[in-house]
């Protein structure tokens, strides 16, 4: 049976996801911004929590997690080369590793970029990518850590995965990242009906996630740096692909 994927809204801006294995009757959660919103949302769906998956260190993202686990006696598990930055550990990850909700089980992806010990989970029967703060919807996450390189390489593993995976990523940021987008991506109109899209979703249900992989690299500027109309929209042709994302990377952090 599928997960059961309930977004969390936390904070100013931050998602935290239940995931929830029916035939087992287990509940995760992916990241713990605050534990007071998620313990609603685990109230009012009658759920008790098992265990909770860390995608990286900042605090908007496991300052809730000693509290979950004090009330519900849950296992967490996080990326074992940032285990000095991370909450105790009972499940130390690395890529190539899984770890399973019930009966799903999620494939570890080393992303750095954001931070240098960023991992994603990756649910292949449930085609749903958990990638907190490394793709994102219409974006992706600022180079605090890692490198461009670092960063690009993330992204294109990322990519590599199937159309019809659902993105969900950990902030709703994808109006400001679409009107980014448009300034260096204006003719592309696959991305103008998205901004339509987009402004329609947050009116009608807040939530942008989770978002089609396909989608994505159809109309996120990231994920279109090997497209040579775009590249030449910007005056960056034959440039090595991680030298045109950090020029891409670059003008997003002065927009």
């Amino acid at each position: 049976m599928p997960l059961e994927i309930v977004t969390v809204p936390c904070l100013r801006d931050n998602y935290a996801y239940l995931l929830h294995g029916a035939a087992t009757g287990t509940v995760g959660l992916v990241d713990a911004p605050e534990a007071a919103a998620i313990e609603a949302a685990l109230k009012g769906k009658g759920w008790a929590l098992d265990l909770i998956l860390i995608t990286h260190h900042h605090g908007d993202h496991i300052d809730g997690v000693e509290a979950l686990r004090k009330a519900h006696g849950a296992k967490v598990a996080g990326a074992a080369a940032d285990s000095r930055r991370l909450p105790p550990l009972d499940i130390a990850l690395a890529e190539g590793d899984t770890v399973a909700v019930g009966e799903s089980v999620a494939q570890v992806l080393d992303v750095p970029g954001h931070t240098v010990g960023h991992i994603a989970y990756w649910f292949e029967a449930d085609r749903a990518l958990f990638s907190a703060d490394s793709l994102m919807v219409m974006g992706c996450g600022r180079l605090f850590e890692g490198t461009p390189g670092q960063m690009w390489e993330s992204l294109m593993k990322m990519s590599a995965l199937p159309d019809d995976t659902l993105l969900y990523s950990g902030h709703e940021y994808a109006e400001s990242n679409t009107r980014f987008a448009l300034s260096v991506d204006g003719g592309n109109e696959a991305l103008k009906a998205r901004a339509k899209d987009i402004a329609a979703m947050r009116q009608m249900v807040g939530a942008t996630v989770p978002a089609r992989l396909d989608l994505e690299r159809a109309t996120n500027p990231f994920l279109r740096v090997r497209d040579d109309d775009f590249r030449a929209s910007l005056g960056l042709e034959g440039l090595p692909d991680a030298q045109v994302f950090a020029e891409i990377r670059r003008r997003k952090d002065s927009f």
